[in-house]
């Protein structure tokens, strides 16, 4: 049974999370929409809600071409669009030009671009430049040399690799953190057990969890290669202060950080340290701001290695809920609540 009132307010606030889960129809233009149909809002006594489109059809209303309620929408067909160019810059042999994927794909250059960055954040080139830095990091620590791991993954040649400054070279890379020193320490705290790593640079993790044991099983498969060391001592300063934090939201931890993501991550990132304790902002919020897509900005969250320090948890859902947090709800339900009685 639809709760009517609930239905409308989807149609007035167009929430395209409630599509497939009713249509409206309405009774003037014989027409059924779905609920985020961006046509002009019908008036209220004119409104019909159905459960799907072939109970609208039934009741002898036909589907609206704008919103296409029957199929998918313009918003999935995008989506569709956007995946299959994702597949084609990657079985292509060779780099393909904003142009020609576009003309592959079905839509003009500029339609497909904005498309493409508002689902993934970046651009088709940068998309396809980011896929092929990923197989070169498959093939770093199983090549015999950095030249067969970069050919392997479809760069001409090594120079590329070490014209963008990374957090490592191409070759510590390729022996996945072989030469770093890293330091740790893993403490009891009010969400369970919390491990903090550092780096030379700063702080370069910061895990939540229930076991210490797994919570290093975690370090060592982020830093295969690296050289871990339990420091209680050194990082005893640092501790305290994300300890003080946890009791204290506005206590905020001044750490030094070792932030290692892509420059989109990053930019997400940037931004969750902009947001203040006590308060939220929504991924539709963030996307806004960043100019990209919820999607990508839930990505980005749950790729974040600096949980407290880097305030992933101060993210939510537009309808209020907490959607999802790598470690946990009830650990991200428990933050909130806390810095909101701060």
């Amino acid at each position: 049974m639809l709760d009517t009132a609930l239905c409308w307010q989807a149609v007035c606030a167009r929430d395209a999370a409630q599509d497939g889960r009713f249509v409206f129809a309405v009774r003037s233009t014989g027409i059924y929409c779905r609920p985020s149909c961006p046509a002009r809002r019908p008036m209220r006594n004119n409104v019909s809600f159905h459960v799907d489109a072939d109970a609208a059809e039934a009741a002898g209303f036909r589907p609206c071409k704008r919103c296409s309620p029957h199929g998918q929408s313009p918003v999935e067909q995008l989506d569709a669009l956007v995946i299959a160019a994702c597949r084609l810059l990657d079985s292509s042999e060779q780099p393909l030009t904003l142009a020609q994927l576009a003309a592959r794909i079905g839509l003009s250059a500029s339609h497909l671009a904005r498309a493409f960055k508002a689902r993934t954040g970046l651009t088709p080139k940068a998309w396809s430049a980011a896929q092929r830095r990923a197989r070169l990091e498959q093939q770093l620590p199983v090549a015999d040399s950095v030249l067969d791991a970069a050919l392997n993954a479809g760069y001409p040649s090594t120079r590329a690799l070490y014209q963008q400054p990374t957090a490592l070279s191409p070759t510590q890379r390729r022996q996945r953190g072989a030469g770093e020193r890293l330091r740790y320490s893993i403490a009891p705290c009010p969400l369970g057990q919390l491990l903090l790593a550092s780096s030379s640079k700063g702080i370069c993790a910061l895990l939540l969890g229930d076991d210490p044991a797994a919570l290093l099983t975690e370090l060592q498969q982020r830093f295969a290669a690296a050289e871990l060391e339990a420091d209680e001592l050194a990082l005893a300063n640092a501790l305290n202060q994300v300890l003080a934090q946890l009791r204290e939201p506005l206590r905020a931890a001044q750490l030094p950080l070792d932030i290692r993501g892509t420059a989109y991550q990053q930019q997400v990132w940037r931004a969750l340290q902009q947001i203040p304790a006590g308060q939220t902002r929504s991924y539709a919020e963030l996307a806004r701001q960043l100019d990209s897509h919820p999607r990508a900005i839930a990505r980005a969250c749950a790729s974040n290695p600096l949980g407290l320090l880097i305030p992933c948890h101060r993210v939510i859902a537009s309808n209020g809920s907490l959607s999802g947090y790598r470690w946990g709800l009830e650990r991200k339900a428990a933050l909130l609540k806390r810095e909101a009685g701060s």
